[in-house]
């Protein structure tokens, strides 16, 4: 498989095409990168370019991105709405395919290094890339701008980088940069002029205020256009939607007696959460990813199905995975299978939802099961993904016990990566575990909403989900069992306790 990353470098200029051009140039100069898109605003003085391509490639086009940037920008005389602590502000790395998300960690870190190696600009690292817990969320580094930063870095030890010297290049400030899972920039435009407005809404919503989990967001004045925005970052948009953060904004909106008059996307957008918005506002009945043209297209010239036709052929699909775990091979096992039961039990809790809120019986609960549908969706997917990583997890065990083992070192080696390869075979069914726990409660919820007639649907979801929990921690377990670290195992143990304990009060609530 081809190894893609994405990476998303964001720069301090949104009003100078020419100098923006010269950025995108530089990028662009590297074989193997492609330039996706490229957006400018000229309120927030700022521009998002987004770059495709093998990792090493991408890497050294946003270095070169970088240092371009350093000579076009001064962030002395810079102004705009949007917060910045840099030239090159934020340089993300994130994986696409063949890449995990371990993979962008370790390019982000090496590309920070060689960042201050070259220009001398200070790096700060953030999100998976974070080397502290309180750098993980980009907010906390660039607190106080590149102004107030510049002042802290000279006489607090909290503030100073990551790589290089505690000041402050004095032109292009420093970099963040990190590693990340897809991120939506998505901005609501309000027919109102107060800004306040718009930062009591972000307030609300985001989730360090205690608002929607994986959104960040704030208030932004739009001068130009006489109007407020609510500038929002998705970070994970399968588990809160966008169409679900639209919503909230405009529920908070209307208690101030305003409305969104639009909504902006910056940069790319998978779509899958195009898709997801559409499902969700439309109510399609039966709605299905196939249904998209070009979907469909890519299927078929791929030669891979998207989806079984309602025609016979639902053995023909299962058939490979079938043989592939029946097969004298150790992967796919019983972890896989645990993972695929619980993934099942999602797929069948959307059906019983999207079923559900067709009936006029249940019109008076379309909203909460559009929720489920949402949530089930996610986690099918989740448990799907988590089929090939628990056989890719036993497979690096088996590599780690083929490593040579002649001297005390080769040794010493050889048995630390058979732990390292071990406690990671233990980490992901316990994943599968937690999320097949939580689809069980879940399910439990929808028995109070869901059509009468889904019921025994609902019940074999629910056994699906329980199977898939049990079989994931009896995989977690028979790792441990090798494991010599004694704090991870108990901490491990205690887990797989509180998750059965879990089951058995998700059970009992039901039954009552």
């Amino acid at each position: 498989m081809k190894r893609l990353i994405e990476c998303v470098p964001n720069f301090s200029e949104g009003r100078d095409p020419s100098k923006v051009d010269a950025i995108v140039a530089a990028m662009s100069s590297v074989p193997g990168v492609y330039v996706l898109d490229r957006e400018m605003d000229a309120d927030h003085n700022r521009c998002v370019i987004t770059l495709a391509g093998e990792p090493d490639a991408v890497a050294e086009a946003a270095l070169l991105g970088t240092g371009k940037a350093m000579e076009l920008i001064d962030l002395t005389k810079h102004t705009g709405a949007h917060p910045r602590v840099g030239a090159t502000d934020v340089l993300p790395f994130i994986p696409i395919a063949g890449v995990t998300i371990e993979d962008c960690v370790a390019l982000a870190r090496r590309v920070g290094h060689e960042i201050w190696k070259r220009y001398r600009i200070p790096v700060f690292f953030y999100e998976a890339a974070a080397t502290r817990p309180d750098r993980v969320n980009l907010e906390n580094v660039r607190r106080g701008q590149f102004e107030g930063l510049g002042e802290e870095m000279k006489h607090n030890l909290d503030r100073q980088p990551d790589v290089g010297e505690p000041k402050v290049h004095p032109t292009a400030g420093v970099t963040v940069v990190g590693a990340r899972k897809f991120l939506i920039a998505y901005n609501v435009n309000l027919n109102t002029s107060d800004v306040g407005i718009a930062n009591k809404i972000a307030k609300a919503i985001r989730y360090s205020s205690g608002g929607l989990r994986y959104v960040k967001s704030m208030g932004v004045e739009l001068k130009a256009r006489g109007l407020a925005q609510v500038s929002i970052n998705l970070t994970d948009f399968e588990q809160t939607p966008m169409h679900r953060v639209y919503a909230m904004v405009k529920r908070e909106a209307e208690r101030y007696g305003v409305m969104p008059v639009g909504s902006e996307i910056v940069g790319l957008i998978p779509k899958k959460a195009i898709e997801m918005a559409a499902d969700f506002f439309l109510q399609l009945e039966d709605f299905s990813p196939a249904q998209v043209f070009e979907n469909k297209l890519e299927a078929a010239l791929s030669g891979v199905p998207m989806e079984a036709e309602k025609s016979g052929k639902l053995a023909g699909l299962a058939r490979p995975f079938l043989d592939a775990v029946a097969s004298p091979a150790a992967t796919p096992g019983g972890g896989s299978v645990s993972a695929f039961a619980g993934a099942l039990a999602a797929a069948l809790g959307q059906m019983v939802a999207g079923l559900s809120r067709k009936k006029n019986s249940q019109a008076g609960y379309a909203e909460q099961l559009s929720a489920a549908l949402d949530e089930m969706r996610r986690i099918a997917d989740e448990l799907t993904e988590a089929i090939d990583r628990d056989a890719a997890s036993y497979d690096a065990v088996m590599a780690a016990f083929k490593l040579p083992h002649g001297d005390a070192q080769e040794t010493q080696q050889r048995e630390e990566a058979i732990q390292g390869a071990t406690q990671g075979a233990a980490e992901v069914p316990m994943k599968v575990a937690t999320r097949a726990v939580e689809l069980f409660e879940r399910l439990g919820q929808l028995e109070g909403i869901a059509a009468a007639s889904m019921r025994s649907d609902l019940q074999v979801a629910r056994l699906m989900a329980e199977a898939g929990a049990r079989g994931a921690l009896a995989n977690v377990e028979i790792n441990l069992e090798a494991l010599t670290d004694a704090a991870y195992v108990a901490s491990m143990r205690m887990k797989i306790s509180a998750l059965r304990e879990r089951l058995g009060n998700a059970t009992r609530a039901t039954r009552a």
